[in-house]
C-alpha cells in the first residue's frame, strides 16, 4: 500500500460527518462539533469533499473534549453500516463468499480512511483482525483508545450487516490499561475482552467465513470491484509528491512548467523532485503524459471542442503532434475515439 500523509485531503467526509452526527445528538452546538477541522456545514454532506487524516483526528478530539458519553466511540461506530462506505461498501455486501469479501476490504480498505494498518488471519479456528493505529503526531493514549474502540466497534457493525445479525465475536484483545470498570466494553461487544495485550485484536470463530452470503452477486461484486480500483487509484495520484506536482501541472496544462520551474514552486530543487517521483514510479514525463491523456479523453467524450482546439489546450505545438501522441496512448485516433464513444 502507498502512504498517505497527514494533511493530504483525499479521504471521504463520511467519518466526521457520523461524528459530527452524534455529538450534535447529544445536543452539541455544529460550530463546536466542527472547531478546528476547517470545513463548513455544506462541505460536510457534500460527496465531493475530500477531508485530511489530520481533520479526521480533529473530530476525534472534538468528541472527547465535547462527549459526555463514555462509550461515544463504540455508539458512533456502531453506525457505520455498510452504507457508509458508498461503492466500497456495495463491494463488501455483494460478495459471493465471505473470504473473498475479506480479501477485499484488506486489498480496498483505504478507500476507508481507516488511519490505520489493518491484517488479518486465520488460525486454529479462528479469523482473527489485528489493527496498528499509524504513529501520526499528538497521538496521545486517550485518543488512541479511542480510535481503537471505534474501529473494531465499526468492524463489528460492518460484519454484522454483511453476515447476518446473529454474528458473534468470540475475543477482544487490546493493548490499553484495564479501566477501573472494565464491564462496560464486554457487555458492548458481547464476549471477553482482554486488556494489557501485545496486540489490538478482534477475533470470532472462523466456520462464519464458510457461510453463503444472502445478498452475494458476482455480476455486482465485479462491477464496483472495478470502480473500486479506479478510486485506489485516483486516490494514489492525489497523494505525494506525485500527487502535488499533479495537480500543479493540471492548473496548467496548456503551458506547463518544466521540471526545474515545477520544483520550485513544490519548494524542491530539482534533483529532489525527481528522485521522490522516482521513489513514487513516476517522472515528470509520465506526469504531463498522463494528465494530458486523461484531459484529451474528458474533451473528446464530453464536450464538443474541436481536434485543433483540444491540442491547443493540452499544450501541444500542432494537431498533428497531438494526434500522434493520441495515437499512442490508445492506439487510436482522436476522431475514431470520439466516434466510438458516441456510437
Amino acid at each position: 500500500m502507498f502512504e498517505i500523509g497527514p494533511d493530504e485531503k483525499v479521504y471521504s467526509v463520511f467519518k466526521i460527518g457520523k461524528i459530527v452526527d452524534c455529538l450534535k445528538a447529544e445536543g452539541v452546538p455544529l460550530h463546536a462539533a466542527l472547531e478546528d477541522i476547517r470545513i463548513s456545514e455544506a462541505e460536510l454532506t457534500s460527496p465531493q469533499t475530500r477531508v485530511s487524516a489530520n481533520q479526521i483526528f480533529q473530530s476525534y478530539r472534538n468528541a472527547l473534549k465535547l462527549s459526555q458519553n463514555p462509550s461515544f466511540a463504540f455508539d458512533a461506530g456502531s453506525e457505520f453500516h455498510v452504507s457508509t462506505f458508498g461503492i466500497y461498501g456495495l463491494a463488501l455486501l455483494s460478495g459471493i463468499d465471505f473470504r473473498q469479501t475479506v480479501a477485499f476490504g484488506l486489498q480496498y480498505y483505504q478507500l476507508a480512511a481507516p488511519l490505520l494498518a489493518v491484517t488479518f488471519e486465520e488460525r486454529n479456528a479462528t479469523a482473527m483482525w489485528c489493527i496498528t493505529v499509524l504513529p501520526f503526531k499528538s497521538l496521545d493514549t486517550e485518543l488512541h483508545n479511542f480510535i481503537v474502540e471505534l474501529q473494531f466497534s465499526a468492524l463489528l457493525c460492518v460484519h454484522r450487516d454483511v453476515m447476518g445479525s446473529d454474528f458473534r465475536l468470540s475475543q477482544v484483545q487490546l493493548t490499553s490499561q484495564r479501566p477501573s470498570s472494565d464491564a462496560r466494553l464486554a457487555e458492548k461487544f458481547g464476549c471477553e475482552v482482554l486488556y494489557d495485550q501485545p496486540q489490538n485484536r478482534l477475533s470470532y470463530q472462523a466456520e462464519w467465513l464458510d457461510k453463503k452470503p444472502v445478498l452475494g452477486n458476482s455480476v455486482t461484486y465485479a462491477q464496483v470491484a472495478r470502480i473500486c480500483d479506479q478510486l485506489l487509484t485516483e486516490m494514489k495520484q492525489n497523494t505525494g509528491v506525485a500527487g502535488r506536482a499533479r495537480q500543479a501541472l493540471l492548473a496548467k496544462l496548456e503551458s506547463p512548467p518544466d521540471a526545474d520551474a515545477l520544483a520550485g514552486e513544490l519548494g524542491l530543487s530539482t534533483r529532489t523532485l525527481r528522485r521522490r517521483l522516482q521513489e513514487e514510479n513516476t517522472s515528470y514525463r509520465e506526469l504531463i503524459d498522463d494528465l494530458r491523456e486523461q484531459t484529451a479523453i474528458r474533451y473528446l467524450r464530453d464536450t464538443r471542442l474541436t481536434v485543433e482546439n483540444i491540442a491547443f489546450l493540452l499544450g501541444f505545438s500542432d494537431p498533428a503532434a497531438f494526434r500522434y501522441a493520441f495515437k499512442r496512448w490508445t492506439k487510436t485516433t482522436p476522431n475514431e475515439f470520439r466516434t466510438s464513444v458516441r456510437a
